[in-house]
């Protein structure tokens, strides 16, 4: 595509957003899921936000191509705009070929960091909605899950990305090794169920909803935007890494003041790593279990802490905008794709 033609599109994308926030509304629509992979499909691997070198894909590129399937690899690979993945123009640019390119049947972002919400008004979906395709990854992307979800209206894949992938498959650990082996399980359409090690702060429940979520920070950013998932009925999950409590807090504030705690059929709390520590002198006085019991106080959903998503090493793929279950038993918790 032409740069002049692109941006014409991106100016008229963002012409557009008004319509965007009237049908992103409250109503929930039918969520499309993309089609399953099979051996021999072709994933797109690409920078949406930050960037990221070929050194750093190769071991992803290797492993994958190792299960079956092809790559291509994307434009902004390598690039570098400052912290970005490219300009804001050229990651629309790479991230709309491989939503249009037939021959691609997943797209799998690089890296996180931050840009994607720089770049996504620029997309259009039309082509995608009729063929849609996995996008994977979290943290940053979480910005393409929310918008994915309220606006596009097809599933995607929370999951890690290639920064993640081991060097030496071999040497690797059983728990890197099995988040790695989860992406393959849920692009091949194997239903995902998860145990988690119960917590003393769980509330006890079992619910029943459509899996919505990522980082917390994203989701306060996009609050407000046409991009905000509408979390009613649905089980919703939260990780973040380097904040600290002061702002998880101030975070999760937000989403009760906004009614995005109030209607959810469950919470699921993933990890919360790297908390920073604001002022050594005055400690904030709350941790994230008390932040968090503070604010689903007045409802009566399942609650569940310390679960095995986010920025962690036990950080397994979950398929953002299908039906699951979750579990808060005494003794074990479960979250299954239904």
């Amino acid at each position: 595509m032409k740069r002049q033609s692109f941006l014409q599109m991106a100016g008229m994308g963002l012409m557009a957003l008004p319509a965007l926030a009237t049908a992103a509304g409250n109503k929930s629509r039918k969520i499309k899921v993309p089609p399953y992979l099979q051996p021999g499909d072709t994933i797109g691997i690409t920078c949406p936000a930050g960037f990221s070198l070929l050194e750093t894909v190769q071991p992803s590129i290797d492993l994958i191509q190792s299960w079956g399937y092809k790559i291509k690899i994307g434009n902004t690979i390598g690039k570098m705009d400052h912290t970005f993945g490219g300009t804001d123009a050229e990651r629309a640019e790479d991230f709309q070929q491989m939503m249009d390119d037939p021959s691609i049947k997943a797209i799998l972002c690089a890296t996180g960091g931050y840009g994607a919400v720089r770049m996504v008004d620029f997309l259009d979906f039309k082509k995608f909605k009729q063929s849609p395709k996995w996008v994977i990854g979290f943290s940053d992307i979480t910005v393409l899950h929310s918008h994915m979800h309220q606006v596009v209206h097809v599933a995607s894949l929370h999951s890690k990305m290639c920064g993640s992938f081991p060097k030496d498959w071999a040497t690797a650990d059983e728990v890197q090794q099995a988040t790695i082996l989860s992406i393959k399980d849920a692009l091949e359409g194997r239903k995902l169920n998860y145990p988690s090690i119960p917590v003393e702060h769980n509330r006890i429940g079992t619910a029943k909803g459509v899996l919505v979520g990522g980082n917390l920070k994203i989701l306060e950013n996009l609050n407000g935007s046409a991009s905000m998932i509408n979390t009613d009925g649905k089980i919703l999950f939260v990780e973040d890494v380097g904040e600290p409590l002061y702002n998880i807090d101030r975070m999760f504030c937000n989403l009760l003041r906004s009614g995005k705690l109030s209607n959810l059929k469950g919470l699921i709390v993933g990890g919360f790593s790297n908390i920073k520590v604001d002022n050594p002198a005055v400690p904030f006085g709350r941790d994230i279990y008390t932040i968090v019991k503070e604010k689903v106080a007045g409802f009566n959903y399942p609650v569940c802490f310390d679960f095995p998503v986010g920025h962690i090493k036990n950080n397994f793929a979950l398929k953002c905008g299908l039906p699951h279950q979750l579990m808060v038993e005494n003794n074990r918790v479960l979250l299954t794709e239904i």
